[in-house]
């Protein structure tokens, strides 16, 4: 989501403007009063305060040699790096020594900035700014340069990255609780857009809770922030670091007002594990796959207000497969810490250390009940297999016209493909049913918050349905479960 841009952008602060109405027509001249104004604060302590502990990286990689585009800047060759693979448009190759290949030659790769966090050189940055480079060089204000070293492995999940230099005795910034972060407080950015450093920009948080990542929960904010920005340090009026600047929302590549930061108590989190030894950030997983909770499902199976994660699917052998997490369930709460979205639930998963045992409030044809489970550590996921299915004939079917369904029972080999215990097949769906988009091929496992393994319990649960009332239908569609709501036509 990192966009480059190459237009120069400008930004300004005005004060409340005064408005005086004179009243002429027979008498004196009279001004209303003006409201009390409240006037742009004064960043210039902050950035005494916080600019010694904001540094400038560049970054070096070993890239073939190839011609360069005439008259392009240094942020231009990099926009062609980032997005194309190369330093300018296709072009024939530069050839090496004596018409040999092109040479592995150190080249220029971009400029980031990142802020100090101890007084003996660790700095903390974007993982991006980083990403691919041979060296990398770190610049303080006071134009000292050092070579860092890159700490552990740099998290591209939540784009955090840790350098150490060789020095001691440097300033450090203070970090800030995010909790304490208000919608509409004044915020300000330290950093080198476009390479030039020590630039200062300011404005207000935007929002809160941002869901732009698997991880992380963004500040998003309309502060200036460009190419060279990314790493660098957001502060709020009492001269703490709040967050990491690290993407921009743009549709032409530059800046439109909308800038989001990483949470500092998220980025420390990592930080702390990439500075440990093993080096690299450890996460927790319990296998599912989930999506969220709609309103109109939430009303319709007694959830009342939507919030929780949807299982759509439990991997096979993982700990929520262990734990007796069924597709279909919405999973409320980890270890008492509310799910409100969908999202909520890998972050506080994936925050909680593998191996523990946590406890998941599950919400499952309503009724609420606990499962223990224990986190496993993430790892890459792996393509799964599906087993070739011998066709057999389906069973015993039944229809249900005020529906439109028409089902039928599962074959043995369909429940061993699905792993479930029982369950329905749609065989056609018309009418109301295919208006709510129910298909032939889907498998209804409840109905009315009642489950079904059989026809004759799906026939007796369509017989006690309210008629007047949506039904919601709790169905696997291949590996994935889903809600749908039929809404039965008015007679």
């Amino acid at each position: 989501m990192f966009c480059i841009d190459w237009i120069s952008r400008t930004r300004s602060f005005g004060g409340a403007l005064v408005v005086g109405a004179a009243l002429i027509a027979g008498g004196p001249v009279v001004f209303a009063q003006s409201a009390p104004q409240r006037g742009v604060p004064d960043f210039t302590e902050l950035v005494d305060q916080v600019g010694p502990a904001v540094v400038n990286i560049r970054t070096v990689e070993r890239a073939r040699t190839a011609p360069q585009v005439p008259g392009a800047d240094d942020e231009m060759q990099e926009f062609f790096r980032r997005f194309f693979g190369q330093p300018g448009p296709n072009g024939p190759r530069q050839p090496g020594p004596r018409g040999g290949s092109p040479q592995e030659a150190p080249q220029p790769r971009g400029v980031g900035s990142g802020f100090i966090l101890t007084a003996d050189g660790f700095v903390l940055t974007n993982a991006h700014v980083v990403e691919g480079a041979e060296e990398v060089l770190v610049t303080l204000p006071d134009k000292r340069e050092f070579k860092a070293r890159v700490v552990g492995t740099p998290d591209k999940r939540t784009d955090v990255a840790v350098l150490k230099i060789d020095a001691s005795g440097l300033p450090t910034v203070r970090i800030g609780d995010v909790n304490r972060l208000k919608v509409g407080e004044w915020v300000m950015a330290i950093g080198s857009p476009f390479g030039l450093e020590n630039s200062v920009t300011a404005g207000i948080v935007s929002a809160k809770q941002r869901d732009t990542g698997d991880y992380l929960p963004f500040i998003q904010t309309d502060v200036a922030i460009n190419p060279g920005n990314s790493g660098g340090p957001l502060i709020n009026l009492r001269g703490e670091v709040v967050g990491i600047n690290s993407q921009i929302y743009s549709r032409s590549g530059g800046f439109m007002g909308i800038s989001f930061a990483i949470p500092i108590d998220e980025a420390i989190r990592v930080a702390d594990q990439l500075r440990s030894p093993a080096g690299r950030v450890s996460r927790g997983r319990i296998g599912v796959s989930i999506d969220q909770v709609t309103k109109d499902v939430a009303e319709s199976i007694g959830l009342g207000q939507p919030r929780g994660a949807l299982v759509r699917s439990v991997e096979s052998g993982s700990p929520a497969d262990k734990a007796g997490v069924e597709a279909g369930d919405i999973i409320l709460k980890l270890d008492g810490r509310a799910i409100e979205r969908s999202s909520d639930l890998p972050r506080l998963v994936g925050n909680t250390k593998p191996g523990s045992q946590a406890t998941l409030n599950v919400f499952r044809r309503g009724a609420l009940r606990d499962l223990s489970v224990q986190i496993a550590e993430i790892e890459p996921e792996k393509p799964a297999r599906r087993a070739a299915v011998p066709e057999e004939k389906p069973r015993a079917s039944t229809a249900a016209p005020s529906l439109g369904l028409t089902v039928s029972e599962l074959t043995d080999a369909q429940k061993t493909e699905l792993k479930i215990k029982g369950g329905v097949r749609v065989e056609s769906a018309a009418e109301a049913a295919a208006r709510a988009g129910l298909r032939e091929g889907d498998v209804i496992v409840a109905i009315g918050n009642t489950e079904v393994a059989t026809v004759r319990e799906f026939e007796a649960a369509v017989a006690r349905l309210d008629r007047g009332k949506p039904v919601p239908v709790l169905l696997r569609r291949g590996e994935m479960a889903t809600y749908l709501l039929i809404r039965p036509a008015t007679r």
